[in-house]
């Protein structure tokens, strides 16, 4: 790596940081004062300060791209404001070799932002809600999430999921090829073990035949589901709170179970193309920084930072809840901003001179 690569990298992340830093004050403030309208419980301002900051990592991965832009547009332009931009073309120094240049700055901010999206973010905002909730309803006896889960023809109702994965009454429902229902199965307590299997304490199952009807009770009842602790935490987290391996994993099971995972499937593709565009904002910036914005301030250079950045954020996030809606491709919605972004960086530097 060149002594001027170096040298644009830093100026480049230096303000990109400084805007992401600025960017998560205000995410974090609008985040903290959100949180007090659901104070109840053991979930005080501490525990709503501690949330917050737990979920600053995911903000962080979310406003990635809008930073990357502001704050190469703010290095890039300081340096074409210093005419050092001009002394870099005057030396020889073609526009593909600075776009290659700057690109470099866009891969570190991209490593960064997957490091950062499926190591750090998910788990930390799994952790945030997950406290917040036992915080929350610590004294109540419904605490935690009822759910529905599939097993290829079992359906289990679970009315109350704790962290620790220890159950309270659970329904388990059994359905033959032909969608017609052969037993009902109560258990006043039940949970996973080590082994994943789950354990059913005081069963009553009755089962239907053409015999008839019959009832057994038992008071332990070892099962082994398809459904392990992981896809079980899978199916109560949000999207956003799990790791991409954790989607894709997910979205296996909803498949094989023949169950909707558009949701899913939309959120792995839009994460996807979010990381690679932090990597496009930093050649799109280098664009910008040419012409009528040499010249200018950094107040202009801000402001259409904030213009592009918020037209894509505003036009991925639309797309994303209208693929949703109107069940369209979730690949192509996700793709089309950053395609789109790619289009007009391809566009603005080849008029560049």
């Amino acid at each position: 790596m060149s002594t001027l690569s170096q040298y644009l990298m830093r100026s480049i992340i230096m303000s990109t940081t400084l805007v992401l830093v600025v960017l998560l004050a205000i995410a974090g403030l609008f985040e903290f004062i959100a949180e007090l309208d659901d104070i109840r419980g053991d979930y005080q301002t501490p525990q709503a300060i501690l949330y917050t900051l737990l979920r600053l990592p995911n903000l962080a991965f979310e406003m990635l791209p809008v930073a990357a832009l502001i704050g190469s547009l703010l290095g890039l332009g300081a340096l074409a404001s210093g005419s050092e931009i001009i002394v870099m073309r005057s030396s020889g120094l073609s526009v593909g070799r600075l776009a290659r240049m700057v690109a470099l700055s866009g891969f570190v901010l991209l490593v960064l932002t997957a490091l950062l999206g499926e190591f750090i973010g998910p788990p930390l905002d799994f952790y945030a809600r997950d406290m917040r909730m036992a915080a929350r309803y610590q004294t109540d006896e419904d605490m935690g999430n009822s759910a529905w889960v599939k097993d290829g023809p079992v359906f289990l109702h679970l009315q109350k999921v704790s962290s620790e994965f220890e159950f309270g009454s659970i329904y388990v429902f059994r359905f033959t090829d032909d969608n017609e229902l052969s037993s009902i199965a109560r258990a006043e307590k039940s949970g996973i073990d080590e082994q994943d299997n789950w354990v059913l304490e005081n069963l009553r199952e009755t089962r239907f035949s053409d015999e008839g009807v019959r009832v057994t009770e038992s008071t332990m009842a070892v099962e082994s589901f398809e459904v392990n602790s992981e896809l079980l935490g899978s199916s109560l987290a949000k999207p956003l709170s799990l790791s991409a391996r954790g989607l894709l994993v997910y979205i296996d099971y909803l498949k094989r179970n023949n169950l909707d995972a558009s949701q899913y499937e939309s959120e792995i593709w839009y994460r996807v193309s979010r990381t690679l565009t932090v990597f496009v904002m930093p050649i799109l910036s280098l664009a910008f920084v040419f012409g009528s914005l040499r010249g200018g301030g950094s107040g202009s250079r801000l402001v259409i930072g904030v213009v592009v950045g918020l037209a894509y954020y505003l036009a991925s996030e639309t797309l994303a809840n209208s693929g949703q809606v109107f069940n369209l491709n979730p690949a192509i919605i996700a793709w089309l901003p950053f395609g789109v972004l790619c289009l007009v960086t391809l566009g603005a530097l080849s008029r560049v001179r």
